[in-house]
């Protein structure tokens, strides 16, 4: 799924774990409680994307844009980000 456009898909719960999303168009998606655990989104564009509540362990983001997303009680342990 490298550089899929999903601008705007609604993945509620989806099971995403290990998927290679790296720059990947997730502007506005709706990924509250998917799990993303072990996920490649290298690159990925995540703004404004709604990750509540989403398993993001073990994630990698780095270089993704996370502008606007939301984040809150989302599990990012273990996930690799960029500072």
């Amino acid at each position: 799924m490298s550089r899929a456009d999903l601008s705007g898909a609604d993945l509620i719960g989806a099971n995403l774990s290990e998927a290679n999303l790296s720059g990947a168009d997730l502007i506005g998606a709706n990924l509250s409680e998917a799990n993303l655990s072990g996920a490649d989104l290298i690159g990925a564009n995540l703004r404004w994307a709604n990750l509540s509540e989403a398993n993001l362990r073990g994630a990698n983001l780095r270089w993704a844009d996370l502008s606007e997303a939301n984040l809150s009680g989302a599990d990012l342990n273990g996930a690799r980000m960029t500072l």
